[in-house]
Parts: structure tokens; C-alpha cells; sequence
């Protein structure tokens, strides 16, 4: 018998063409036919008349929103269809996440956030044990991991590239065992299924008032169609199994925004039920019935079959031979990099509410907000940039709006743990473009108060816009040391940017050092008469300040500290960098690929769009001769360089730091000529990489990639360009038996290496013609009347392959991913109270950081703690973690899955065998190690842990 497992689902996208309270209330359905509030009324409707029926629901972002709205009576009724298996959650995240530009602690809070209120509302009946990532466009390794340390028995998609897909129905592996970690085995073992018509009813089978599909008529009507009907789903179904090893079959039966008139959809299925199962009476052997993906992977686990193993991920993603969906990696960079902001000040905000011990309503829900927009951010119309422009503008306004109520809760914190009882602690939100309304008329007597969101202490340099002024700027520490510290033009391209409301020409640049909290001093003092030769004199331009407008024939000019060489060529460029003992002839340029920009009428005229990556051509050197401009100081020296009206960088080395700073500005990008533009930075060196390369897979593991190359299948490679193109989070890297070059972005970028030796990332793109995926509009990005401009960083590390470079340059990711947080007040408000003693972390190894610190209830705190080098690289870390738990006010600890909502001794999910092995029982996997559980009174010794590499560990901490 083939058993049919019908599958009724709404896709809802948390934005997308219209904005999440448009999609949520059913407004402007000129746009988009869909109101979530209207399905959620429909489905728990019918599914009150017939306890046969299911629904699941994915995001709970959009069913909390509906849910607090509800009478007790409907409360009521939600609880019993979720008790009795007929309202399941699966995924249960806020949102469906992205897998391409999506940070892994982004992804991990947003599942604690969704399956937290799931737990709180309903208990352990409504804990999802599925993921059901059906519409992301390609699919990370990092992600099927996340999913098995959450406790998940599966997950379920329907894109992968067209290729593959085909091969996999074919050769009956369309559902795998995915050991998604190298480092993690069976921990990071998840069964993963591809369904085969996307995630939409099988044709003809669309029931919703979205469709034009026939109903299923019976009765005495002249149109009973009846035996038409079920004759093409049994044509359909046995069509389907041939495909598939069980004899279970899941069929969804939805689409996007379906069931918004439920009564039409569950009355024809109960329908094709009946007549479907009465033809077994003739020997038809279908039996089909109501059910969810967590039934449906519950009969294969029992079937007892082997599956096939995947390794690598589903990236990129190909829909047909010329359109890789490989552009949405960088679309939007300007919000790409407004996410990581956010996420920057949501760790910064549970830190320190935790720390203050707030457990009050008012900082509970400025802290929730926060979290639950950023949980919108992640979904896969969000971070990806693919989203129609006003609702882009919606997610703006929404980060904005959430960061500044959040605001309250660092500085009521902040004024609790510091000797600024009254300190404004205010955050500035432009300071990536010099910009900063706390510093713009005067940076006297100002106090900076650093945050250090990292486990261990940090020494990092902090740069705070300040005005022009005729005095001496100095900066002290806490105990009134004096700091060394330097000023630095801002690139006259950044000030012309908002040139009415800036009057910060200047950077104030000085090293800190910091523990958790830090406060630094900033004052104006005369400058000496003699200041040039002033033993004092550490603020200032120093002396060698040069500008180079016209390069050609000139000599190299090297730019040199005790840790990096840089040399420039006569025309401008960047063609050679020492450090870490290594010298590489690395030359970096700025390119524009041309957009292709065809009427997408079929497949060879696809455009380049905000999903599509599609270059018309070869790439454009941006310039052949750059001007210059260098400014050396003690602390750190810069080279401006500018390519041309839309693009300048600057370049920078700092004192004791090993690594290459390059801020790069680019736009607007010009389209006068009428071709849209996808601007690149390329590092060329002659390095052998020999096709390989590595990537980060969603800021955690690296990944190998091996050009034109795929794990499963060979891919068609008509476009060569964006089917090389693979997501990078944080680094991208290549190496030769010597030497390795790695990049790190501070913001989700498309990057490849085109060639041997040679690293591209993709950093803006503005483009004139729709790819035709349902956006509606071309990815034209504008401010102020002219195109979008984007500023960021790409760091360079060069060292030797012998010396193991991955610590350093996780160690550089993390600074670069969270690094001190800078809140402004004014100094005079200090006092001369008595700080409170902060819990302290440093008793964690080096290589342990902490992901997580946030309140968990009124009376419990949560901590994540991960260790962050692979096998390669260490062993499994033993160390006692009394000492954190005592600094927290720890009563009791107890150990959970990765998402901190089920108990880790309670976790038992499915195991299934590989092919080869031996399937001739049911299996399931349960935690590798005893779980964590202790008490105050305990000896020390039970609070020892083990972390094995690349190991996340979750704990709930009961402090009062």
C-alpha cells in the first residue's frame, strides 16, 4: 500500500511584496492577494468540524500576532486541536529563515525566541520536531546542523539546483542522512527531504480561491467529475513512488497565502480522501489521509530503510541554465549590514539587562521587541535584500524603532553598573559614515563607556567622530592614565555624503582595552606653542602626511608598521603585503560585472536581478591610476585612495593589530549608459590554489569549494561566473603548500575565486530590469535623489599554512562580528560610586566563546557557550565553569537542546541508517555526553565540562 500523507500548509512569508502587517491584516491585496489574520480565522475553523483534518503552521512571529488577540474561548480551542495532533507547529522559528546571509547566532536566538513563546503558550505538545524550509533559495550545512542540535528529527525543501534535483528523483537518493558537520558526527546528523513539486498541491489539486483548479464534484451535478479526478491523483501518486524508497508519500497541499476561504480546501480533500481510499476496494493500492511532516517522517523511520549520506550543502542554487539564484548574497548591502548592527546591539542588550538582573515587564518587552524584529530579519525575504523597496523601508523603520527602545534598557543598565548614575549612554547609528549627534558640535568632556560583548578581555581601537577644533584632544582612561591617541581626517567622499548636518571631519582614534565595561575620557586642551615637539604630542596628523594626485611614474611608496608592510605601485593599487613572515604580491582592484538585462521570456534572456546574478560579459576595471592620500600616526596609518566619482576606499594598518582594514565606498553607481552594475573587490596573487578555495557557511564552519566542482553532480556551468558564487558570512580564503590569504567581510557578500590565486567579493549591486521571480521591480536602490551609497570592511590576513592561521583568524571574525559597543554621555555627570563587581568570564579557555548571555524568565538566566576551532586545529577542552555560575548567582543548572527549550536529557530524535548499514531496527539519537545538571551545594567537580570541537553547549541558570 502507498500511503499518501496529505499535508495541508499556507506559505507566509514575513514580508515580502507587501510588509508584515500588510500580508498580517489583508491590505493592499492590489499587490497580493493575502490576509494571514483571515487564514488563521478559516483553519482553526474547519479544523473544529472534522478531527481528521491537520494544518501546520511554520512562523510564529505571524500566529503570536493572531493568537494575543484571540477570545479564551478560541485560546481554548487552538489548545485542544494542538493536544489532539491537528494544529501542529513545524519549524516554529519567528520566520523562515534565509540559509545564505544569515548569521548563526542570529539564526539560533530567533529559534530560542519562536520555540520559547511555543513552549511558554502550549507546553512540550507544541514543540516542533521538524524543519520545514521549503521556500529559501539554496541550502547551508550550518543550518541542518542547527536543526539537529535543537533536538529535530528532520527537515524538508523543495530548492536545490535543477540538476541535482533531477538526478536525485532519478536515482531514488531525493531523501539523504545529512552529516552536516565535520567536526560534530552524529550530533549534526539529520534525515532531509526534497519534495518533488515544489511545496505546492499537485497539479490540478489546488483547492484554494488562489487557483483556477476544478473542485471535486460529486453528487447529481451534470460537471460530477468525480472519477476524472481521482483518476489523475492515482496517475499522479503512482507516478510520485517511483521516485521515492518508502511506501509513505508526503504530499503538501498549499501554497503560498492559501486557505485564506479554509472551506474550500478541507472540503475537497475530505473529498479526494474518500473517493481516493474507496477505489481500494478494487484492488488500488493508495491509501490517503490527512497528516504533517512529523507523522509523515515518523512512518519512514519505522519503514526501516538506508538513505543516502550528503556532506557538503545545496549551494548555489540553479532554477535553469542561466539563472543561478546567486545575487541575493549581496543585495541590499546597506541593510545586510543594518542587520548585523542589530544583531551586534541585541547580544549588547541581553548582556547587560542580564547583568543588572532586570526581570521587570518594561525592559522584559523593549528586550522582546528586539528580538523579535530581528527574528523578522532573518527571513528569507529580509536579510536577502529580495523584497519590494517599501518593504525594505518597513524593515528599516522596524530595526530603528526596536534598537531605540532597547536603547532604555542599556542605558537604565548602564547608569546601575557604572559610576554615570545619570550618563545618557546614548548610541550613534551612523558611525560607519562618521556621524554621531552626541559629538557633532563638541567632543569636550565627553566619556565614551566601551561594551565587550565577548567572553574574554579585548584590546581594540575605537574611532569617535569629532569637529574640527583648534585645541589638543586627550583621552584618559578610568584611573586618569593617559591614553595615546590620534586624529585622522574622514575621507572627504564620506563627508560630503550628509555635508548640512556633519560637522565631524575628523576621527579621534585611540586603543582600549576592555574587560566587560570600560569608561574612556575625552577633553580639548590648548595646544602648546612648541606642540610639534611636545613630549605630550600624541594627538595631531603626524608628520609624514603626503597626497598623491597624479601617480604615474612614480616609485612604490610603502606604508610599514612592526607587523604589516604594505606596498603601492606607481598607479596607486595595492601590489604587495608582508606579514606574519609571509610576502605576497597581492594587487587589489575594484570591477563592475554588467547586468544582463533581457525580458526574461525564456531562460537565455534572464536578467540580473535582486535574486539573480547574471553578468552580460566580462568583468570592468574600474581603474587603471588611483590617487592617493597617506596619513601616518602612531597608531594607526591610513592610505585614502579614491578610483573614481563612485568609489574610494581607505586603507589601514594599526599598531600591534595583524591584519589589513580596507573601507571601501562605492556609489552611486552610475546608469546613464543604461546598464546596471554589480560592483566587485578583487585580491589578485600567484598563489597555486590548484581550484580550491574555502568558504564560511554561515559565519561558523569552513567549508572547501572546488571551482566548477559539486559534491553530487556535475552542475551546467553556461554561466561561469554566478555558478561559482557561493555566500560568504565572514571569510573566504585560498592557499597554496606555503601561504594562505583569507578576506573577512562584516557583512553577508557573494565571493568566489575566479581563477588560481585570486579572491573576489561582491560588494554592491544596482540593477535596471526585474529577474521575473515575483519581486515586480529592478533592484535600483536610491537616497536623497541618486543611487544607494554603501560603505564597509574587508580585512586581510596573510600568513603561513604552517603556522595553523584558523585561530587567529576566528579570533579576528569574532572581533569583527562584535566588537565594542560605544555608548556617549557627558562626563560631568560622573560620581564617585562604588561599581558593582560584573561576573566575570575569564576563567573560560581561549578558545571558548560565549554566544549567549540573555535573561531567560523572572528567574533564570540562559548561557550558550560554543568552542569555536575545529578537529584540525584542537582537542576536546575540559574546564569548570563554578566560577561563572557563582558570578551569575547561581542556585541550579541544568543542560538543554541548542535552542534552551528541551531538556538535553530528554532529547531522543530519529536515527537513520546510511546506505550499507544496517537498518533492522528503529533507532534514535540521545544525548553524547551525561547532561549538565547541578546545584549550589554541589562539589565543585560536578561542574566540569567537556567541550569537543566546534561544540555548542546550552545551560539554564536559576539565579533567584
Amino acid at each position: 500500500m502507498i500511503n499518501v500523507h496529505l499535508v495541508p500548509h499556507s506559505h507566509d512569508d514575513v514580508g515580502w511584496l507587501k510588509t508584515v502587517d500588510q500580508y498580517y491584516y489583508g491590505s493592499r491585496n492590489s499587490i497580493q492577494r493575502a490576509g494571514v489574520e483571515q487564514i488563521l480565522d478559516s483553519v482553526i475553523q474547519e479544523l473544529l468540524k472534522n478531527s481528521n483534518r491537520r494544518f501546520i503552521q511554520v512562523e510564529s512571529a505571524f500566529f503570536f500576532k493572531w493568537y494575543e488577540t484571540q477570545t479564551a474561548t478560541v485560546k481554548s480551542n487552538v489548545k485542544k486541536l494542538i493536544e489532539n495532533g491537528q494544529f501542529e507547529f513545524t519549524g516554529g522559528a519567528w520566520s523562515m529563515n534565509d540559509e545564505a546571509a544569515v548569521h548563526y547566532q542570529s539564526v539560533i536566538d530567533q529559534f530560542t525566541v519562536g520555540l520559547k513563546m511555543l513552549s511558554d503558550t502550549f507546553g512540550t505538545c507544541a514543540r516542533p520536531r521538524i524543519g520545514w524550509q521549503i521556500d529559501p533559495f539554496g541550502h547551508s550545512r550550518e543550518m541542518a546542523s542547527i536543526f539537529a542540535q535543537m533536538g529535530y528529527d528532520g527537515e524538508f525543501f523543495a530548492r536545490l539546483d535543477w540538476v541535482e534535483r533531477s538526478q536525485r528523483f532519478l536515482n531514488l537518493t531525493g531523501e539523504m542522512v545529512w552529516k552536516a558537520s565535520a567536526d560534530l558526527g552524529e550530533r549534526s546528523e539529520l534525515f532531509t527531504g526534497i519534495l518533488y513539486n515544489h511545496y505546492s498541491a499537485p497539479p490540478g489539486f489546488c483547492f484554494d480561491t488562489l487557483c483556477s483548479d476544478d473542485p471535486i464534484i460529486d453528487g447529481n451535478s451534470v460537471d460530477y467529475n468525480v472519477k476524472e479526478k481521482v483518476d489523475a491523483f492515482i496517475a499522479y501518486i503512482n507516478s510520485l513512488a517511483k521516485y521515492y524508497r518508502a511506501t509513505h508519500l508526503l504530499v503538501p497541499m498549499g501554497d503560498d497565502f492559501n486557505y485564506e476561504n479554509a472551506v474550500m480546501n478541507f472540503k475537497n480533500m475530505d473529498k479526494l480522501i474518500k473517493y481516493v481510499n474507496e477505489r481500494q476496494a478494487v484492488g488500488i493500492k493508495i491509501n490517503v489521509f490527512y497528516s504533517t511532516p512529523s507523522c509523515y517522517l515518523n512512518a519512514v523511520h519505522e519503514s526501516k530503510l538506508t538513505w543516502p549520506n550528503k556532506t557538503q550543502d545545496f549551494f548555489p542554487y540553479s532554477s535553469d541554465w542561466h539563472t543561478y539564484w546567486t545575487g541575493y548574497f549581496s543585495s541590499r548591502p546597506t541593510q545586510k549590514r543594518f542587520e548585523r548592527d542589530g544583531n551586534h546591539f541585541l547580544q549588547v542588550t541581553k548582556q547587560l539587562t542580564t547583568l543588572a538582573n532586570f526581570t521587570d515587564a518594561a525592559t522584559t518587552s523593549n528586550l522582546n521587541k528586539l528580538r523579535q524584529v530581528m527574528g523578522v530579519m532573518q527571513h528569507h525575504d529580509a536579510i536577502t535584500g529580495t523584497e519590494k523597496q517599501h518593504v525594505s523601508n518597513d524593515y528599516d523603520r522596524m530595526m530603528t524603532e526596536s534598537l531605540l527602545t532597547a536603547q532604555k534598557n542599556t542605558q537604565l543598565a548602564l547608569q546601575k553598573l557604572t559610576n554615570l548614575t545619570n550618563g545618557e549612554f546614548s548610541i550613534c547609528l551612523q558611525l560607519n559614515v562618521s556621524v554621531c549627534e552626541f559629538t557633532n558640535t563638541s567632543a569636550n568632556n565627553l566619556v565614551v563607556t566601551l561594551y565587550n560583548p565577548l567572553a574574554h578581555d579585548s584590546v581594540q581601537y575605537v574611532r569617535v567622530p569629532v569637529p574640527v577644533i583648534n585645541d589638543n584632544y586627550e583621552v584618559t582612561n578610568a584611573a586618569g592614565q593617559l591614553i595615546r591617541s590620534q586624529l585622522v581626517p574622514v575621507p572627504k567622499e564620506v563627508t560630503a555624503l550628509n555635508p548640512t548636518s556633519n560637522t565631524n571631519k575628523q576621527e579621534l582614534v585611540f586603543e582600549a582595552y576592555v574587560d566587560k565595561i570600560a569608561n574612556y575620557y575625552i577633553k580639548t586642551k590648548p595646544k602648546p606653542r612648541s606642540f610639534a615637539n611636545h613630549p605630550k604630542n600624541l594627538n595631531g596628523l603626524m608628520d609624514k602626511t603626503a597626497e598623491y594626485i597624479n601617480v604615474e611614474n612614480r616609485a612604490d611608496t610603502i606604508i610599514q608598521n612592526s607587523l604589516v608592510k604594505l606596498t603601492f605601485g606607481s598607479t596607486g593599487h595595492l601590489i604587495n603585503v608582508q606579514m606574519n613572515g609571509v610576502s605576497e604580491a597581492i594587487r587589489q582592484d575594484f570591477y563592475y560585472y554588467k547586468g544582463a538585462a533581457g525580458n526574461n521570456a525564456e531562460f537565455k534572456n534572464r536578467s540580473s536581478g535582486a535574486y539573480i546574478f547574471r553578468p552580460n560579459g566580462t568583468e570592468v576595471l574600474i581603474a587603471t591610476s588611483v590617487s592617493l592620500s597617506i596619513y601616518e600616526g602612531q597608531n594607526v596609518k591610513e592610505v585614502h585612495q579614491r578610483f573614481n566619482d563612485w568609489i574610494s576606499q581607505v586603507i589601514r594598518i594599526y599598531d600591534g593589530v595583524n591584519r589589513v582594514e580596507f573601507e571601501w565606498l562605492v556609489g552611486p553607481i552610475p546608469i546613464q549608459d543604461n546598464i546596471g552594475k554589480e560592483v566587485i573587490t578583487r585580491f589578485s596573487s600567484s598563489l597555486n590554489s590548484k581550484g580550491i578555495f574555502y568558504t564560511d557557511s554561515n559565519g561558523r564552519e569552513t567549508m572547501q569549494r572546488t571551482r566548477n566542482g559539486r559534491e553530487y553532480f556535475k552542475p551546467n556551468l553556461t554561466e561561469t561566473i554566478s555558478s561559482n558564487y557561493y555566500p560568504i558570512t565572514s571569510l573566504i580564503a585560498l592557499q597554496n603548500e606555503q601561504k594562505r590569504i583569507a578576506l573577512l567581510n562584516d557583512r553577508a557578500q557573494g565571493g568566489t575565486s575566479v581563477k588560481d590565486g585570486v579572491l573576489e567579493l561582491m560588494l554592491h549591486r544596482r540593477l535596471l530590469r526585474d529577474d521575473a521571480f515575483g519581486v515586480g521591480e529592478a533592484l535600483n536602490e536610491t537616497q536623497y535623489g541618486k543611487g544607494l551609497i554603501a560603505r564597509g570592511k574587508v580585512y586581510l590576513i596573510l600568513s603561513q599554512v604552517n603556522q595553523k592561521p584558523a585561530y587567529n583568524e576566528r579570533l579576528a571574525q569574532q572581533q569583527i562580528h562584535l566588537p565594542f559597543w560605544k555608548f556617549f554621555s557627558n562626563a560631568s555627570k560622573a560620581t564617585n560610586k562604588v561599581v558593582p563587581k560584573l561576573p566575570t568570564f575569564m576563567s573560560l579557555p581561549l578558545t571558548i566563546h560565549l554566544l549567549t548571555l540573555e535573561p531567560y524568565s523572572t528567574t533564570e538566566r540562559l548561557l550558550r557557550l560554543e568552542s569555536f576551532m575545529s578537529r584540525n586545529e584542537t582537542t576536546s577542552i575540559t574546564f569548570n565553569i563554578r566560577k561563572i555560575f557563582d558570578s551569575l548567582g547561581g542556585e541550579e543548572i541544568r543542560e538543554t537542546t541548542l535552542d534552551g527549550n528541551m531538556a538535553l536529557e530528554s532529547m531522543k530524535r530519529f536515527k537513520f541508517q546510511p546506505d550499507g548499514g544496517n537498518a533492522s531496527k528503529v533507532e534514535y539519537y540521545t544525548s553524547k555526553h551525561v547532561p549538565l545538571s547541578a546545584k549550589k551545594k554541589d562539589v565543585d567537580s560536578k561542574f566540569n565540562v567537556i567541550f569537543d570541537p566546534m561544540q555548542i553547549r546550552t545551560f539554564i541558570i536559576k539565579w533567584k
